[in-house]
């Protein structure tokens, strides 16, 4: 062999170890980014799945066919109190008392109006107080009500008229007459109610949008429990728990939900994610939005994102700020309406 046969065989072999190298760095490089090999229980948990979903479980008459978004899924605590605030009531006076079985076996099989939730308490004839109707219990008196409005709208005179023939159908059962306020007014109010409530609520998100290399499911799940998230009721979300039991979380955390279920989660690409903050329904002393802006900044840092609003606008921490005043003045307007965020009323007013 020649020299000149020599190099450039010596040639042609550099040539193809130089492809070979990029096409494995390209590779490498195209690769979504992987969670660490080492990990804290809490993490382990996270990715795996293994801890139980900390958000709001579904009441046994949830209605799941009139359920398009979460915040359908989130009407916790489970046992509302009927509050005139929020609710139109019928009163049921009965001339002796009832038992709680006898009551909950007349209880209509569905307890919605609607897209509304139907509410029952009696009046324990020990203690004087109304709750949720209890087997083994004895009842003075009972009041039926139904929600004025929710995110779906204002209580209209169908549902008004459906909420009435479940109330008699009810009272039948016990031998008593009800006592229902005036259709008309109770559709006004709920009107206002309605309109009060759509220019009060908020509901947050930031997107985090990868600069360069997409992301796997596992990476984000491992830096999202590291600030606290735990697994959510669906693939592809977590949550930060409220400190309370069975209330709704503080913040939320979405992805592809194709990815999370993919047979090869490793190998699926995530370019973006959503953090939310349902405002109504979080406290306000709990401080949410602050963690919204802490988390959203410190994720964007830690897996090289870039934060933007829903329409895909870079997000700027001054913009934060401006968003947090006009947080300020809506809620100071649900405590000056008396739903405050993250009470009872608010939570059902606003799902």
């Amino acid at each position: 062999m020649s020299n000149l046969q020599l190099w450039l065989a010596i040639a042609g072999g550099l040539v193809l170890v130089i492809v070979v190298a990029h096409s494995s760095w390209t590779s490498r490089k195209n690769q979504p980014r992987q969670a660490q090999n080492l990990v804290s229980s809490e993490e382990f948990e996270a990715l795996n799945g293994a801890m139980p979903p900390l958000e709001p479980q579904l009441s046994d008459d949830t209605d799941l066919s009139n359920a398009d978004t979460l915040g359908e899924l989130s009407l916790a605590p489970k046992q509302a109190n009927l509050d005139a605030l929020i609710d139109v009531i019928a009163t049921l006076e009965l001339d002796a008392p009832v038992s709680g079985d006898a009551a909950i076996s007349y209880t209509p099989s569905t307890l919605r109006v609607g897209n509304k939730l139907l509410i029952i308490e009696g009046l324990d004839a020990q203690n004087g107080e109304w709750e949720s109707i209890k087997a083994g219990m004895r009842y003075s008196a009972f009041q039926v009500g139904v929600q004025l409005a929710n995110r779906m709208g204002p209580l209209n005179e169908i549902e008004f008229s459906e909420f009435v023939v479940k109330t008699q159908t009810f009272a039948e059962e016990l031998g008593t007459t009800p006592e229902f306020p005036d259709m008309l007014e109770v559709v006004t109010h709920a009107r206002e109610l309605d309109q009060f409530a759509s220019a009060h609520d908020a509901q947050l998100s930031f997107t985090i949008k990868a600069t360069q290399t997409a992301w796997s499911p596992g990476y984000v799940q491992q830096h999202a429990a590291r600030l606290g998230f735990v697994p959510g009721l669906m693939p592809g979300r977590m949550v930060i728990a409220s400190p309370t039991a069975g209330l709704p979380p503080v913040l939320g955390l979405t992805f592809d939900t194709r990815a999370a279920l993919s047979d090869d989660p490793s190998q699926s690409a995530i370019r973006s994610i959503t953090l939310s903050l349902d405002v109504p329904q979080v406290p306000r002393e709990q401080q949410p939005f602050e963690n919204l802006c802490k988390i959203a900044l410190e994720l964007a840092k830690i897996m090289d994102g870039q934060i933007t609003d829903d329409r895909g606008q870079y997000l700027r921490p001054e913009a934060m700020q401006g968003i947090n005043a006009d947080l300020q003045i809506l809620y100071d307007a649900l405590d000056k309406r008396d739903l405050s965020a993250g009470s009872p009323q608010a939570r059902r007013l606003f799902s």
